[in-house]
Parts: structure tokens; sequence; C-alpha cells
């Protein structure tokens, strides 16, 4: 399975890079051509620009560093460093087809205090490599607009040759000064967007605890007590009525405490909690209307959430068998593979799952990427399907139980 998504990683960065790819230069002018042209020639208003903001605020803001406002102007400097940047990458996306992620913003507006985020400013890379690159771009924007300008006119039938040449050292420079710092950089895009995630089905979790609880038990006990005190009231005057209406108050105590362990059993099982993995999923199992084989394969027992995660995972997807595939079989197994925690659901029916299929499926996948966990969807028309959630393992503590249960 690791191989498949590395295999279709690599295919999928291949298929940008082929689009990335521009067409080898030509004598004859093409629209790449003249885009090249355009941009070499706006290289000099522009770096004329950056350099005088950068020169104004770097001695500006240096030289009142013997003043209380030296380093917020300089940090303030560097953060509107980051807009020019962020104006360069929007050029060099427009006209040289260079594709360059924005990098993560200043989290100026958290926690921490004036000083913290003042500090956080005057060292921030993406904006100290800004200021570089506007320092640097002075000469070289000179340089390739006398060049350009001239070739258009004396050396116009080999300007695309060279205008091709001065446009890659320019996508050079963009891409070496101007991205994201580095895989970490991207990698906390990433989570911010998965935090959101979590947040949201957080929220959604919580109402629905709330509307099963209103809906449920808690109207069942108002009934009850009702009843009850119905039944205090008639128990002198009809004890045969009473009685009735005891006995039915004691069914819908038995009702309510169904509803209950329903709930709670949703919110987190207890046999998850006592006995683990192997045990759970075959509870959940066992309710399937499907015959289900269930496999759990590990040494021991990963963290509380992470065992949460794929207890949910594999009962939602075991839902979906029931109520979607027209299975006859199914199958569960869960084994560990490195760090790497594996659940893998199988079933032999009618197929044709999809992320976007309105059975889950997406919210599942949401979850796992928001704890960096990868869910994989195989299922062509006709079947079987095979679902595939991979998990980060995280070794058991004591905060997450007494762990004394282990799975077999």
């Amino acid at each position: 399975m690791t191989e498949r998504l590395s295999s279709s990683t690599r295919a999928g960065s291949t298929g940008e890079a082929d689009c990335d790819r521009l067409p080898p230069a030509r004598f004859a002018y093409d629209r790449h051509t003249w885009k090249e042209i355009a941009h070499l020639l706006a290289n000099l208003p522009m770096a004329l620009f950056g350099f005088v903001y950068v020169v104004t605020m770097l001695f500006t803001g240096l030289g009142l560093t013997v003043t209380v406002i030296g380093f917020p102007l300089l940090a303030a400097g560097l953060v509107g460093a980051r807009q020019i940047g962020k104006l360069e990458r929007a050029r060099a996306r427009a006209l040289l087809g260079v594709r360059i992620d924005e990098p993560s913003p200043l989290p100026l507006r958290g926690k921490g205090g004036f000083f913290a985020q003042l500090w956080m400013a005057l060292k921030d890379p993406v904006g100290w490599r800004t200021v570089l690159y506007d320092l640097i771009r002075l000469p070289w924007g000179i340089l390739t607009f006398v060049v350009t300008l001239t070739s258009l006119f004396v050396l116009w039938p080999v300007l695309p040759f060279i205008a091709r040449a001065l446009a890659n050292a320019d996508r050079a420079m963009v891409r070496g000064l101007l991205s994201p710092s580095d895989e970490l950089e991207r990698r906390i895009a990433e989570l911010e967007s998965d935090r959101g995630v979590v947040v949201d089905t957080a929220a959604a979790d919580l109402r629905r605890i709330e509307r099963d609880l209103h809906d449920g038990a808690q109207a069942r006990l108002v009934n009850l007590a009702m009843g009850l005190g119905l039944a205090k009231e008639k128990l002198l005057e009809d004890p045969d009525a009473a009685a009735a209406m005891v006995e039915e108050a004691h069914g819908e105590v038995k009702l309510a405490l169904q509803e209950l362990r329903d709930l709670a059993r949703g919110i987190h099982p207890a046999v998850l909690t006592d006995r683990g993995l192997d045990a759970a999923l075959s509870s959940v199992a066992s309710r399937c209307t499907v015959p289900v084989k269930v496999t759990v394969d590990l040494a021991a027992r990963p963290a509380a959430a992470i065992e949460g995660i794929a207890y949910f995972t594999v009962s939602e997807l075991l839902q979906n068998v029931s109520k979607h595939s027209g299975a006859k079989s199914a199958a569960v197994e869960v084994w560990r593979s490195a760090d790497r925690l594996l659940v893998q659901v199988w079933d032999d029916g009618r197929g044709g799952a999809r992320l976007d299929g309105g059975t889950g499926m997406k919210g599942l996948a949401d979850r796992l990427n928001a704890v960096d966990g990868l869910f994989v969807v195989e299922s062509p028309e006709g079947g079987p399907t095979t679902v595939t959630a991979e998990l980060p393992w995280r070794d058991r503590t004591d905060s997450d139980g007494d762990g004394t249960s282990r799975t077999k």
C-alpha cells in the first residue's frame, strides 16, 4: 500500500512538472517569449522599488535601534518586505510560469505578548530572504532591462534565446529566495488547515451528543418523572392503576438506560478502554449485518487517541458495509508497520464507493488527515471494496489509562 501511495505521489509530481515545463525557445516569438520579455523589462522598476524600500527600511530601523522605536520599525519593515515578496511571486507565476507556494503567515495575533510577537517578526526568515532578494535585484534589473531593450531592436532574431536564458536566472532567484523556507513550512500550513477540520468535527460531535441526549434519554426521563408523579397520586386511590404506571415507568427506565449505553458507546466504548482494539472491533463486527472476520495483530496497544480513531474508522466503515455494500462477507485487519498503525476493511459488495459518495468517507479522510494519517479507497464498480487507513503510531502512556490489557 505504501508503494502504491508513493507511486501515485510520484506520478502527481511528474504531472505538475510537465505542466510547468515550458516549450523550447524558438526563433519565432510565441506568447511564452513575450511574457518573458515583459518580465525582464519590468525588472528595473520593480527592482528600484524594492531596493529603495529595503535600504530605507534597513537604515531607518537599524539607525533607530538605539531608541525604543528602532526594533518595532525594523519588524514592521520586514512584514512589509513579505508583501513585496508576495507581489514578486505573483509576477513570476503570471509571466514566468513559476508555481511557488505562499509561505505561512506570521501568527502575530496569537498569544505571547508584544515582545514575543516583535521577536517573531525580527527573526522571520521569509522577510530576511526577501530583503536579500531586493538588495541583489537592482544590478540584475538594470542588466536585464538594458540587454532586453537593446536586443529588441538590435538582436531581435535571437532575442527568444536571450530572454529564455535571463528568465531562467530569474526563475532560479525566485525559487531560491522567495519559496517557503523548507518542507517544515509547508507542513505547518497543512496542519493549520487540518486544525480547522478537527475543530469543526469536534463541534459536530458535541451537537450530535446534545441532540441525542435531548431527543432520547432526556425525553424518556421526563416522561418517567411524570409517570411516577401520577402513580404517587393514585397510590392510595387506585393501587392497581398505580402498579401499572410503575410497571410502565420500569420499562421506560430500561429503555433510557439502553439509550445512554448506546450514547456512551458512541462517545468512547468501555470495552475499548478496558480490553483494547481486538475486543472492541469484535464487538462492532458482531453488530454488522454481514459476517465479518476480525484480525488484530498488535504486540502492544497504541495511544488512546490513535486507538479511538482506529476504532471509530472501522465502526463507520462497517456501518457503510451494512447499509450500502450488499456484501456477503467482510474482513477487518489491523497491524503495525514500523511507526504506522494500518487498518484495512474489505468487503465483497457491489463496489463503487468514493470519497465524495455521501457515505461519510470524506469525513473519515479529513479526520485521518488531521492527525497526519492517510485514507485510501479502492472500490471498482462490481467490487470488491478495500479501504486502507494509516495512522501514526504513538506509544501508550500512563495518562492513557491503565493499559494493562493488551490486544492479542
